[in-house]
């Protein structure tokens, strides 16, 4: 049996390409030569497979451009692999088809551990460019103004004015202390953060000290999980927690394995600074850079 997620992923920009291009579902079904329940099907994920012709015929029939029908097709084979699924950059799935970007946009909640960088969600652009700017040391300026743009509207799902995703996320303390960019632009991503968590309930901001060593005993590294519902009693889609690694992108939708980084994360924030000692830590450092710059 394929993979969910792929699966479902591939449902919605099938689902969002066609009615990019006024189809109906009926209209649709009848043009590629199937029932509109294999297609409503296919569109929310819920077949067990899906062929890569299948797609390739969906695509061509809604317009879809080149780059991104490699990415569709790329996820029809990914979902029929049955193994664990990893975007590997730049392999299977062409590498600015993004994933995990796609998830994030439907999410409803991100429930979130950084242990040294600022949540991508919370970058301010300065930071982020910073950063752009030594992972990608050989793109052109334009290449990295367009990166951060995409960072921009990636945050819009947590800054929108309905109904906005909830982020509640963990910083450790190494995120505040390892300098990115400059200490101007340290103190200017720090104040920013208090800025948007006063501005926006819907944001829960928390910082792990130093002090508070390794909650649960290990060092856990940077995850995500990703809920799509509104915590009713049977979601119509699981979360899924994401690991983003050095060679790509690792997605756990088993319960047992959701439930386990649920809960490394409830230990980790119930060892946290509280929200306002966390707004005065940040106001802290933030000062401490200003005062280097003078």
């Amino acid at each position: 049996m394929g993979l969910a997620l792929p699966l479902r992923q591939l449902g919605r920009h099938l689902r969002d390409w066609r009615l990019r291009a006024s189809m109906s579902l009926e209209e649709a079904a009848k043009l590629l030569e199937v029932g509109p329940t294999t297609l409503h099907r296919a569109e929310k994920g819920k077949n067990t497979r899906i062929k890569s012709y299948f797609v390739e015929r969906a695509c061509q029939l809604y317009g879809v451009p080149p780059g991104i029908k490699d990415g569709l097709v790329g996820l029809a084979k990914q979902a029929s692999t049955g193994a664990l699924w990893w975007h590997a950059y730049g392999d299977v799935i062409p590498k600015d088809f993004d994933v995990y970007v796609g998830l994030e946009a439907c999410a409803r909640r991100l429930v979130s551990y950084q242990p040294n960088l600022i949540p991508g969600l919370l970058q301010s652009a300065d930071y982020d460019r910073a950063l752009v700017e030594r992972i990608w040391p050989e793109s052109t300026p334009a290449e990295w103004d367009r990166r951060v743009q995409i960072k921009v509207h990636r945050q819009h799902i947590i800054l929108r004015g309905v109904e906005p995703a909830r982020l509640d996320v963990v910083i450790g303390e190494g995120a505040l202390r390892h300098v990115v960019g400059s200490p101007a632009t340290m103190a200017k991503q720090l104040r920013r953060m208090v800025e948007v968590s006063a501005l926006h309930p819907n944001i829960s901001l928390r910082v792990l000290p130093f002090e508070a060593g390794f909650p649960g005993g290990s060092a856990m590294p940077a995850f995500v999980v990703l809920h799509f519902d509104d915590d009713s009693n049977e979601p119509e889609e699981p979360p899924v927690a994401f690991l983003e690694l050095a060679v790509g992108g690792m997605y756990l939708e088993k319960e047992d394995d959701v439930r386990f980084y649920t809960e490394k994360y409830q230990l980790i924030k119930d060892a946290s600074l509280t929200e306002p000692e966390t707004m005065n830590l940040l106001t802290r450092v933030a000062k401490e850079y200003e005062q280097r710059e003078r």
